[in-house]
């Protein structure tokens, strides 16, 4: 049950919706402060063309299952939601109609923590997952390109409590990225929440 003020982004072969004001500003900074302070938040080491660097953002998982999650080499074992995150993973289920099992955390710290081009086609989130993801704190740019024809792409400005939701065979037609910035930005959470199966 999407908010009034939700719109949905056209794009070829994809089903992304945006809603700007999900949580009302005084609730997107006290779910920010109790985040930031609450959240066990670690920095993994990736691995690309060879070389090993520290991963440009920090994250921390958590779930109401042991499903651990997996993807560009690292994998992550969830720790149980705590009560904010509890709280707005509720919210976010009722606006989506979808149970949610995992939540993986972003902090951005400044403009040039990022996360590179990348679709979120892991196997255990099954073959046509629903991605929601909430924006706390400073805004930053998401962008999007199709994988195949690339005229098709998309920039979006993920603003403090809004609520971005990618479904449908969106990740099988498109990458999405949160690029660095030169300039001057502020801390961001980024929670994206997820249904993850244990696999066999």
């Amino acid at each position: 049950m999407y908010k009034k003020d939700t719109y949905r982004i056209p794009l070829k072969d994809a089903d992304v919706c945006y809603c700007p004001g999900f949580f009302p500003e005084a609730d997107a900074l006290r779910y920010y402060d109790a985040i930031l302070n609450a959240a066990r938040w670690q920095q993994d080491y990736i691995t690309l063309f060879g070389k090993t660097h520290p991963q440009p953002r920090l994250t921390a998982l958590y779930a109401d299952n042991e499903a651990p999650y997996s993807y560009s080499g690292i994998t992550m074992h969830p720790l149980p939601f705590f009560p904010e995150l509890e709280e707005i993973k509720q919210k976010v289920e009722q606006a989506c109609e979808t149970h949610f099992t995992s939540c993986l955390l972003n902090l951005y710290r400044h403009g040039k923590d990022s996360n590179g081009w990348h679709a979120d086609n892991e196997p255990e989130l099954g073959t046509n997952p629903v991605i929601a993801s909430v924006s706390l704190g400073a805004e930053r740019y998401f962008h999007l390109k199709h994988k195949k024809e690339k005229q098709y792409k998309h920039k979006l400005l993920l603003e403090n409590g809004s609520l971005l939701i990618m479904q449908g065979k969106t990740q099988h037609h498109w990458l999405h990225q949160i690029p660095k910035t030169a300039r001057e930005t502020g801390r961001r959470i980024n929670m994206t929440f997820r249904n993850i199966k244990k696999q066999p």
